[in-house]
């Protein structure tokens, strides 16, 4: 065999490789966006930050979790409001959002026992004595 085969037959087969990977990309499902508002939720970016700052400043781990029992303790005081959002990042169908209203003292319990086994992130908004917080979590279940 001669150069001009041997170039021609390597440019055929990275043409061919490279058209076999782009139909597989344009094939693939599940591609997703990490949240659907994603460019109003770049906007609000600050404020996230401010309370996340706002809860590292109470100097305790809000959000613990157990994975023998699939529980999540949440150390929120008596009549703290809030929200938790259970985020699956690899499909946004198996998202759930928890209303927080702590009518007890003690610490608050939220069963994961329901969720898909996968990786999950926990998104914990409260307020407590008038100021908002936020603390987030990753876990595995």
């Amino acid at each position: 065999m001669d150069w001009g085969k041997g170039i021609l037959l390597t440019i055929i087969a990275f043409v061919t490789l490279i058209m076999t990977l782009v139909v597989i990309s344009v094939r693939m499902d599940g591609i997703e966006l990490v949240t659907e508002n994603y460019y109003e939720e770049e906007i609000k970016y600050q404020n996230r930050i401010d309370q996340s700052n706002s809860a590292i400043e109470l100097n305790r781990e809000v959000i613990s979790y157990d994975a023998p029992s699939k529980m999540i303790a949440l150390d929120l005081p008596f009549g703290t409001v809030g929200s938790l959002q259970l985020f699956r990042p690899s499909d946004s169908s198996l998202d759930q959002l928890i209303k927080v209203d702590v009518t007890h003292s003690g610490k608050t319990e939220v069963a994961l026992k329901d969720l898909k086994s996968g990786y999950w992130k926990i998104q914990l908004n409260w307020f407590e004595n008038g100021v908002s917080h936020y603390q987030e979590k990753k876990i595995t279940i």
